[in-house]
């Protein structure tokens, strides 16, 4: 097949690429629009489909040709266990890992922006970290509640331990009540992410880049 042609198709089916230029080989993965998990969403949504993550994951760590993994990230969250199924997979590759979060990353976003070994955030981007919502189709039961709160601990307990920011600081700004005028919650803008810990630096693409090729010289002369 023409590499041309499979590297289009590749980007226009699951937004990933695998690119050559550089000193190094670097798999471009992008999570955009919605997580979908194990419901699909309105066909006009604009979805970033788990099931096609994460193959390609395996197949960046089993690769002996790609080494690092960028991450582009500008969603809106969705599906939970999904979102945590595909930052647990990121944090677990043993190459160089490096997430840019250029747009938004809310919600179950932002396990996905702290799961990489670095993490960058435009001055504009956006973190909204809030609790586990209840939707129609759950029933409103003590062990409801139960359920949501092991959620969010696992969501936290993730999140601190891939960042500098503490579990009891990361409560305090989901259970937020003065800022999201209709729900609870807090919004990160640009470098308060990197002030909370949670982003490790405000940079761009060109940053993103220099930063993950010096992971990988790094690594190699190890």
């Amino acid at each position: 097949m023409n590499p041309e042609k499979e590297t289009r198709e590749a980007v226009e089916e699951n937004g990933q690429m695998t690119l050559d230029g550089g000193n190094a080989r670097i798999h471009l993965l992008s999570v955009i629009g919605e997580i979908e998990g194990h419901e699909c969403a309105p066909s006009a949504s604009k979805t970033t489909k788990y099931e096609h993550v994460l193959p390609q994951l395996a197949a960046v760590e089993d690769s002996d040709r790609v080494e690092g993994l960028l991450v582009l990230i500008n969603t809106v969250g969705g599906d939970i266990s999904a979102g945590l199924a595909l930052a647990e997979m990121i944090g677990s590759i043993s190459k160089p890992t490096v997430s840019l979060v250029l747009g938004d990353s809310h919600s179950i976003g932002v396990p996905l922006a702290v799961s990489t070994d670095y993490s960058f955030i435009v001055p504009t981007g956006t973190m909204i970290i809030h609790p586990v919502r209840m939707t129609g189709m759950v029933i409103g039961a003590p062990q409801t509640y139960d359920y949501f709160k092991l959620m969010q601990e696992r969501i936290l307990g993730f999140i601190e331990e891939h960042s500098h920011a503490s579990q009891k600081r990361l409560e305090e700004m989901m259970l937020n009540t003065g800022m999201l005028t209709k729900d609870l919650g807090t919004i990160l803008v640009g470098r308060e992410a990197v002030e909370e810990g949670l982003i490790d630096e405000v940079g761009g693409i060109s940053r993103a880049f220099e930063k993950l090729h010096e992971m990988i010289r790094a690594g190699k002369n190890a």
